[in-house]
């Protein structure tokens, strides 16, 4: 029986993304709220992973589990998410993928992980590699498209890059070169890219495919002219503006586990998981009083302060979640770039809204890293 029609194409297997987008696509499905169903493709090559891209593409779907407290009551739910139809990858599927870009799709999802939008050596080549960074493939399928004489579509990252649809842009035109005005047009004008901000935390796997994660969600989608959502959702929010949910996300609750992982793996005190690790009445009296004296004052400059400390309130929650385990090491991921990111990002912004905090202990994980 063939694969049926793909609106929607994702690059990366995340279990991020299994249990948020992918989730709230196959929900949107079940109530006629979706533009389709999605075609997976795996962008890294890694032959690891082979297999949970087979288990994500089963017909009986695979299972994500739903487990934490909303308004002081205990969640537990399995859900069944069958949103993802077919299975590729760039390494070994190239020309499938390139086809079903061209000819199904209308909306473009990413998770590459943090280093997906790293220039490689590779990325200014004519022919496709392997080895190209994401941006450098998306950009020879988006020039195989126009080539081919198909509608524009609308592309949504969900990379933990600020304005992560503007930067992919940005990169993408620079790869496509001026040498075709047209082509280079068609990216810049009618190609619509989407700056959006992602926020769940998926604590563990369930094998072949699957994840554990908490109630909270959101996809903040930033508004603009001829956006198309890829589905409905109540956990979809569209804004007119990305920066309050994104410096909340970013600056305390991903600057928060970035500050953990730095002094976890120091000390891990022989704990593993989040919860277990701030249980240890110094770990939470030391990130308390981080968030108080070194990150409120920075949202109070912004004229945030209310909003920032219900914000803390809410993450710390989050992360006592007694029904998780979200490893430590999994947060010590890329770790350098995401104390770029996530501390040296709010310093520079901190500074930027007014900010005169003396900051010791942020300033001291930047210098060292």
């Amino acid at each position: 029986m063939p694969t049926p029609a793909t609106p929607i194409i994702q690059f990366g297997t995340s279990r991020f993304l299994q249990a948020h987008a992918d989730l709230f696509i196959g929900e949107a499905l079940a109530t006629g709220s979706a533009v389709g169903p999605v075609t997976v493709v795996q962008s890294s090559g890694s032959a690891e992973r082979a297999g949970r891209v087979a288990a994500l593409v089963r017909p009986e779907g695979y299972r994500v589990r739903i487990r934490g407290l909303r308004d002081g009551q205990d969640v537990d739910s399995l859900q069944q998410v069958t949103s993802l139809q077919r299975g590729l990858s760039t390494a070994t599927d190239w020309d499938e993928v390139k086809r079903v870009f061209v000819e199904e799709v209308s909306h473009v999802l990413s998770n590459t992980a943090d280093t997906g939008f790293n220039p490689q050596p590779q990325d200014t080549d004519a022919v496709f590699d392997q080895n190209m960074s994401y941006p450098a493939k998306l950009q020879l399928l988006l020039r195989a498209r126009f080539k081919a004489g198909a509608a524009p579509l609308t592309i949504l990252p969900t990379e933990l890059i600020e304005r992560n649809g503007e930067v992919l842009k940005a990169r993408v035109l620079e790869l496509a070169g001026t040498d075709d005005a047209a082509y280079a047009n068609w990216l810049a004008d009618d190609v619509t890219w989407v700056n959006s901000l992602v926020d769940r935390i998926v604590s563990e796997p369930i094998e072949p495919a699957g994840a554990v994660a908490e109630p909270y969600a959101l996809w903040a989608i930033e508004r603009q002219p001829g956006l198309v959502l890829p589905c409905e959702h109540p956990c979809i929010e569209v804004v007119g503006s990305l920066d309050a949910p994104e410096s909340l996300k970013l600056f305390i609750l991903n600057l928060g586990h970035t500050y953990m992982a730095d002094a976890w793996q120091k000390n891990p005190q022989g704990t593993e998981s989040v919860k277990d690790y701030l249980d240890i009445d110094s770990v939470r009296a030391d990130l308390l009083d981080l968030y108080d004296r070194e990150v409120l004052p920075g949202f109070a400059a912004a004229g945030m302060e209310d909003e920032a400390r219900a914000y803390v309130a809410t993450t710390l929650d989050r992360f006592r979640n007694p029904f998780l385990f979200h490893r430590i090491g999994d947060i010590a991921g890329n770790h350098q770039q995401k104390i770029s990111r996530r501390i040296a990002a709010f310093l520079d912004w901190s500074r930027a809204q007014g900010g005169t905090q003396s900051t010791p202990r942020l300033d001291a994980i930047v210098a060292q890293h």
